[in-house]
């Protein structure tokens, strides 16, 4: 059994070896390119760039602190002109295997795209155990999904310095996000920034969504309940993970009944996907067990033991990986919808009461469609997502002034309560409201670039106003009272 202390050491090693040996860009590959007509025919008229694709590949440690090789997908900005440009780091959701990678154009690597075409240079690491890292995937081991996303970031810095006409703007922002997984991921690569590198990276803002940020909570909950679950595979996921890191038991069969072991011993093989994992536990548990239910798949004296010993290495190792007990700094968004039918909504919520607890001075969780499940919440999220990031993002031309007929719009009053009013932004600017959820409130063209937009009919609170015309776009907060 795992003693405790390999806990800290594993830690500890894995810290000091990034310090010795991470931050190296070992490549770059060129992938292609989406153009502005592409990028807003597909995700919409936000979008204000194309982008241009390439894999990178990157030294950092892996989950026994030994050096690898690993890979991801950056997304940079295409526009005319010299520009600077935050970086922005994605944390992908569940992939179904190896391949099905970001630097593969696969793994939901439409983020990437997403918010190249926003103005952000875009990274997407592939993971630990995904793409040409080597090893099986930590899965939601918090301590890999940060260390891959630092070593990233400094990959993409080294690489952007060989490219013309694009650079990180002066202030060197970074903002983190990622859905899912990638939301567990996200967070903890924000408490990793925020508390191990506060001088090396200047975070602004951090929005993790639909993530699992109680890790022990959610596999209880999950191993508890006589209700179906559709997604057992994520629970032999979560194990395969800790035990290849950590050591918890000789053979997969010590802790799940056959014939569930020995499918996900193929699956640890990778001889099946995660996927045909998947659909294969559910036809056998309905078989066997009447039904979808997770429970059943687990050895009797390791189920009896997550439940009722805290101190078990699984219950340990679990605790090891929650994210959500920390005070967190800068500006932080807990995207989530009430309906999720993959990561429960209480995730969020529990983070956010935790971390204003703690004395968080900006952390809200925001329930975006509380009738969407996991897959429908997707879009409103990456909305909110966007609008929560626009005010602070920094874009500018290098060794040029800024436009001045974008620097100069003013908007007032401040708070407002009727109204709110535009003045000087250009001539048929489109203006539109938008609640902190992403939806939109209202929309009206300035046909003078001068203007007053009614807010009457809505409830007091925060919202965002967007300015947009052509491939110009400016985000402001608006409070009404």
């Amino acid at each position: 059994m795992l003693k405790n202390a390999r806990f800290a050491a594993l830690a500890v090693a894995l810290v000091t070896a990034q310090c010795m040996f991470a931050q190296n860009l070992v490549s770059s590959e060129y992938l292609g390119d989406r153009s502005l007509s592409n990028l807003q025919a597909q995700f919409g008229p936000l979008i204000q760039n194309g982008v241009k694709l390439y894999k990178l590949t990157y030294t950092t440690p892996d989950a026994f602190s030994q050096p690898d090789t690993a890979s991801g997908l950056i997304a940079v900005p295409d526009r005319s002109g010299d520009w600077a440009y935050p970086l922005l780091c994605f944390q992908h959701g569940t992939v179904d295997s190896r391949s099905d990678a970001p630097s593969n154009l696969r793994g939901g690597y439409q983020a990437a795209l997403v918010f190249g075409g926003m103005g952000y240079i875009s990274i997407m690491p592939d993971f630990l155990g995904i793409g040409d890292s080597r090893g099986f995937h930590p899965y939601v081991h918090a301590a890999t999904e940060a260390s891959v996303g630092v070593d990233m970031l400094r990959a993409a810095e080294a690489f952007v310095q060989t490219l013309n006409h694009v650079a990180v703007n002066p202030e060197q922002q970074v903002f983190v996000c990622g859905y899912s997984q990638g939301g567990h991921a996200a967070m903890a690569l924000q408490r990793s920034l925020e508390q191990d590198y506060p001088d090396e990276f200047n975070l602004i803002a951090s929005a993790p969504m639909s993530g699992p940020y109680s890790i022990s909570g959610a596999m209880i909950d999950a191993l508890s309940s006589d209700d179906e679950y559709f997604y057992p595979a994520y629970i032999p996921n979560t194990f395969l993970s800790y035990n290849y890191v950590y050591g918890l038991y000789d053979s997969i069969q010590q802790a799940f009944k056959e014939p569930y072991a020995g499918l996900m011993q193929q699956y640890f093989e990778e001889q099946i996907t995660l996927s045909e994992l998947n659909d294969t536990l559910i036809n056998t548990l309905t078989n066997l067990a009447g039904g979808s239910k997770p429970k059943y798949m687990i050895q009797d004296s390791l189920f009896d033991a997550i439940l009722n010993n805290p101190d078990h290495p699984v219950n340990i190792a679990l605790r090891a990986n929650d994210v959500y007990d920390w005070t967190p700094q800068v500006p932080t968004r807990l995207y989530y919808c009430m309906n999720d039918d993959q990561v429960v909504y209480t995730n969020s919520v529990l983070a956010d009461s935790v971390m204003n607890a703690n004395g968080a001075p900006d952390v809200h969780a925001i329930d975006v469609d509380p009738s969407a499940d996991h897959g429908g919440c997707v879009q409103p999220a990456f909305i909110a997502t966007i609008l929560f990031f626009a005010p602070h993002q920094v874009v500018s031309q290098i060794n040029a002034a800024t436009d001045p007929k974008w620097s100069q719009i003013r908007i007032g009053p401040v708070p407002a309560s009727d109204f709110v009013a535009v003045y000087d932004a250009p001539e048929s600017t489109e203006a539109m409201v938008y609640y902190p959820d992403g939806k939109m409130a209202d929309y009206t063209i300035l046909e003078t670039g001068n203007g007053q937009i009614p807010l009457g009919k809505l409830p007091a609170g925060m919202y965002y106003l967007v300015l947009k015309k052509g491939t110009h776009l400016t985000v402001k907060p608006v409070v009404k009272r």
